[in-house]
């Protein structure tokens, strides 16, 4: 076992990374540096200061990141409309590279030659904050501890915080039996009931929104004010970054807006059921492609669904930090210079529906798209040569007797 002195831990102050930090105590006799981000998923997180100082932790780190969680990785992520496997906005994904960014900067400040995670040796996130770590910090060593040892279930878990006195926080109320992940983009839920692909998820299993069956009889409008691709104020109201995410999260969980019920392929090898809530997300997405369908050129728009899915999978796969992402995010930034305007939307029952767009930069000309008199905008007669030009080759074929049927 390789010899190290100081391990920089991504610490919860849960059952699983406080077993963790005294387990690298023990096994490593190594001085352990925690760090505890917050993006906003909901939960306090002072709390892992006391457990960790009771733990014998001296260097704590504990970094409200909800504003460059947002500005720095949801934002450009949205510009390129990304979804991963048509459905999944990749609320997990993108909030990989940038623990993996901190947990690197915090080993620099603190000259640690380590970094530990918590992810199991069965899912993404272990992939994902490792490739970060490496693009970062290239002689890094990564302790994975659940590919050491071998407390492999919740009760061997217990057992070794009871052995060695760990405090466990037990609440009186019923554990949730599905595994979460919450940040202010998204909520995820897997395992328990999810683990069948026949059974339905269950009503009270989500935590952001009601279900659209239960959401107001009457619509919601809001307005979305675009700069350069990103939101920068909602009806009028200008916002930071995160603002504008947690407003939409509470408006769109309001009316029901958000659940996704998927089963996604790992980039581990494996099929996994997980259902979703991201409401903001869901709203961005719609307004996004509403404003860039009057600004952006065609061909541009085209170009960048064809790129999206190659983007939408690097970031899936932890590739956040490649330079293809890097290239590839260049040239999306660059084709949202003229993505500027406001679009309306309507929210009601789970339904997000653009009822409006509008923008200095807009490429829509009424004059030329009108049904009505175009006072000679547009020529028709121009269409004949443009369709025969592109039906030639396959007049050829058919003149040649090629067949099609």
């Amino acid at each position: 076992m390789a010899e190290v002195n100081k391990v920089v831990l991504a610490y919860s102050g849960g059952l699983d990374t406080s077993v963790i930090l005294k387990w690298l105590q023990e096994t490593y006799n190594c001085e352990v540096v925690t760090f505890t981000a917050d993006l906003g998923q909901g939960e306090e997180v002072e709390p892992a200061r006391a457990k960790a100082q009771a733990m014998g932790v001296k260097e704590i780190y504990i970094d409200d990141l909800r504003e460059e969680f947002v500005r720095d990785f949801v934002f450009p992520m949205f510009r390129a409309n990304t979804v991963y496997e048509g459905e999944y906005l990749l609320g997990t994904s993108i909030a990989r590279p940038l623990i993996a960014k901190r947990l690197i900067e915090i080993a620099n400040e603190t000259g640690a030659d380590a970094i530990s995670h918590g992810a199991t040796g069965k899912g993404n996130d272990q992939v994902r904050f490792e490739l970060g770590a490496y693009a970062l910090k290239p002689g890094v060593k990564v302790i994975a501890p659940w590919r050491e040892w071998d407390l492999l279930s919740r009760e061997k878990l217990m057992d070794y915080a009871a052995k060695h006195e760990i405090p466990i926080e037990r609440h009186g109320k019923k554990k949730s039996p599905y595994s979460m992940d919450a940040n202010l983009l998204h909520i995820s839920y897997e395992g328990g009931v999810l683990e069948d692909t026949w059974a339905e998820h269950e009503e009270d299993m989500w935590r952001w929104s009601v279900s659209p069956e239960n959401a107001p009889d009457q619509a919601t409008y809001i307005e979305l004010s675009y700069q350069n691709g990103d939101i920068v104020a909602i009806d009028g109201k200008e916002m930071s970054p995160a603002t504008v995410l947690a407003y939409l999260n509470k408006v769109g969980g309001d009316n029901g807006i958000g659940r996704l019920d998927i089963v996604e392929n790992r980039f581990v090898g494996m099929k996994s059921r997980g259902c979703y809530e991201t409401p903001g997300g869901t709203i961005m997405l719609k307004g996004h492609r509403a404003i860039e369908s009057i600004t952006l050129d065609r061909e541009v728009a085209h170009l960048k669904d064809s790129l999206m899915p190659k983007y939408a999978e690097l970031i899936y796969n932890g590739f956040w930090w490649s330079p293809e992402r890097v290239m590839l995010q260049q040239m999306i930034d660059a084709s949202q210079a003229q993505v500027n305007g406001v679009v309306r939307l309507k929210l009601y029952k789970g339904n997000v529906v653009v009822v409006g767009r509008k923008s200095d930069d807009s490429l829509f000309d009424a004059n030329i798209a009108t049904f009505e008199d175009d006072a000679g905008a547009y020529d028709q007669a121009d269409a004949a040569g443009f369709i025969k030009l592109n039906a030639l080759r396959m007049r050829i074929a058919a003149n040649k007797g090629r067949k099609l049927l």
